[in-house]
């Protein structure tokens, strides 16, 4: 008998049908042995459906107090589904019962809208599961110290699933989705796309920063550090799929050390539309200019990517950073009021049409020569390198938005990702 918690997404949870066809599946798990949790989201719509909402009476607050409300409305829907869910699985005849985060407790801080977990107290949870109970537990939310409700941000309930199979010790969490694995890279850019039967949690990390959205960052997080193993399967499977054939079908998420990993070079291929590139023309060679500039961009909340600075000529050089598209406009304003007349720089430029492409796999922490192959494959269709950043099992190049999915295509071939493994 295993521990397991389940995940299941906003779309598995869209309506009463795919919330029964999520029991009878749930149903299946207990009748075969296992302890469950479950952690569902809210269904598919509805927390923007209840943002939405608060939007229209008051489309512009930003206080404290207005965002500790938003966490209040939003996390109703998760109140909703799990209700729902545990209702399903009584009348499929198995003890279930549901709680909110704020009765686990999942202790969050109180960065309302985008709260971090602190700990999770899994005293109430054990005794259920010890009474032969299914637990559901509501995603995306917790508690603060001072009592109030809290949300997690977008994604949330991918970190609460794991962190409750982090602090219950579950032997794997099975997060179901509407995709059925990790791909080597968006099966929509390139078809010959291949699911990854296994992924190390590093090479999760880098694709899931940079811009793989088949998971939130903060769960791979959560999971490579408490050694949870994890698996992304497809919720579109039928429920009596064979017990056997589920638990072994999808991605499974699991330590680089495992002999099983597929010894490829390189993994897979991300890429990020959501970029843009800034340059400080003209700025004075001398020590301190990083900060100044990068300093008051962090002030102001702007979350810098990859950086590079010219050399300098005559004592001046050109300093270029990325952010996100939706920073652009507030960080170019803000370098052109504040850091300009400060630093005596020339001007400040940018591009918004831009991409970042990105390889990743801890197979090249061994193997020279991955980095240069990437350079030849985009310099053989002509594509223009802008900036470059790199890390042990990653290298990340900065190119023009119009040369994204032929760059994505070519070096999925280059690096034989298109070719089944052994």
């Amino acid at each position: 008998m295993a521990l397991i918690v389940h995940k299941y997404g906003g779309t598995s949870m869209g309506s009463a049908e795919r919330i029964k066809n999520v029991a009878k599946r749930v149903a299946k798990w207990v009748r075969a042995g296992h302890q469950l949790v479950v952690v569902p989201s809210a269904m598919s719509g509805e927390t923007n459906r209840l943002l939405g909402l608060a939007k229209e009476i008051s489309p512009d607050a930003h206080s404290d107090s207005h965002l500790r409300e938003l966490d209040m409305i939003a996390s109703t829907g998760e109140q909703v589904s799990v209700g729902l869910l545990s209702i399903a699985l009584q009348a499929e005849g198995v003890e279930a019962v549901s709680y909110a985060g704020w009765q686990v407790p999942i202790k969050t801080n109180s960065a309302f809208t985008k709260a971090r977990i602190e700990s999770i107290d899994d005293v109430r949870v054990r005794a259920d599961l010890a009474a032969g109970k299914v637990v559901v537990i509501t995603g995306f939310q917790g508690v603060d110290p001072n009592g109030n409700i809290t949300t997690l941000g977008r994604g949330g309930s991918d970190t609460s699933a794991v962190a409750v199979a982090a602090a219950l010790k579950a032997d794997e969490c099975l997060i179901y989705t509407d995709v059925d694995g990790v791909y080597t890279t968006d099966p929509r850019v390139v078809p010959e796309a291949r699911r990854l039967k296994a992924i190390s949690f590093e090479e999760m990390l880098e694709m899931a920063s940079l811009g793989s959205k088949v998971l939130q960052i903060r769960s791979v997080e959560f999971a490579g550090k408490y050694r949870v193993p994890t698996r992304v399967l497809s919720s579109f499977t039928p429920w009596d799929i064979n017990i056997d054939e589920e638990a072994k079908s999808g991605t499974l998420i699991s330590f680089e050390e495992d002999e099983k990993m597929e010894q490829a070079v390189v993994s897979g291929i991300a890429f990020n539309r959501d970029e843009a590139k800034i340059t400080v023309v003209g700025v004075p060679d001398k020590p301190g200019i990083a900060y100044q500039i990068l300093g008051a961009v962090a002030d102001a909340n702007i979350d810098v990517d990859v950086i590079i600075q010219n050399v300098s000529h005559d004592g001046k050089t050109d300093f270029s950073f990325t952010v996100h598209r939706n920073d652009y406009a507030k960080t170019v304003d803000l370098l052109k009021a504040k850091v300009l007349p400060a630093l005596g720089a020339a001007d400040v430029v940018g591009d918004q049409k831009i991409c970042k492409v990105s390889i990743v796999g801890i197979g090249m922490r061994s193997h020279a020569g991955i980095a240069s192959k990437m350079f030849g494959t985009l310099s053989a269709e002509g594509i223009n390198i802008q900036m470059i950043t790199t890390s042990e099992i990653k290298t990340s190049v900065v190119i023009d938005e119009k040369y994204m999915e032929l760059a994505v295509r070519e070096l999925h071939k280059a690096f034989d990702l298109d070719q089944p493994k052994a």
